[in-house]
């Protein structure tokens, strides 16, 4: 029985290790902002992307909320776009709420039937950050809060390579 276990527990973590390493495509979804307004793939084709799932419950995702507001606004003028997607849990007032009251300067997404976070591997904990580069690949997944240095790092290579 243990022996079945560490064999599960090995496959699952070089599975995992495989997923962080990035390269596979990235989902190509639609996100509804909670403006109305509809982002499609041809929106954000050929940009650096910052995909944050999180909640309004979730108190590491309201305390990384303004480093990543501080890395929008540094790179948004380089072909740089910030997508935070609320989970299908939370409340979409609360979200609204939330999004207002911090004045947040990037798209806010409602994903009230969670087809976003299935596409995204199925996310299911906040919070849980993609970094996607301008060939649509995901290039890196935190889950949990990112080492903002390194995240900043590795969208400045990114935002150097050409597509």
């Amino acid at each position: 029985m243990i022996k079945k276990f560490l064999t599960l527990f090995s496959t699952l973590a070089v599975v995992s290790l495989l997923a962080a390493c990035g390269g596979d495509k990235a989902p190509q979804v639609d996100y509804v902002t909670i403006q109305g307004q509809t982002i499609t793939p041809a929106d954000y084709q050929g940009q650096v992307m910052l995909v944050n799932f999180w909640a309004t419950s979730c108190t590491t995702c309201v305390k990384e909320m303004p480093d990543i507001v501080d890395t929008h606004n540094k790179f948004k003028d380089q072909g740089f776009r910030t997508i935070a997607v609320a989970m299908s849990y939370d409340r979409p007032d609360y979200v609204v709420n939330f999004a207002e009251t911090r004045k947040l300067p990037f798209d806010v997404a409602l994903d009230v039937k969670g087809n976003i976070a299935k596409a995204f591997k199925d996310v299911k904990i906040t919070p849980t950050t993609y970094v996607i580069n301008r060939k649509g690949e995901i290039i890196k997944t935190y889950v949990g809060e990112p080492d903002f240095a390194a995240l900043h790092q590795l969208i400045e290579k990114s935002l150097a390579e050409k597509v």
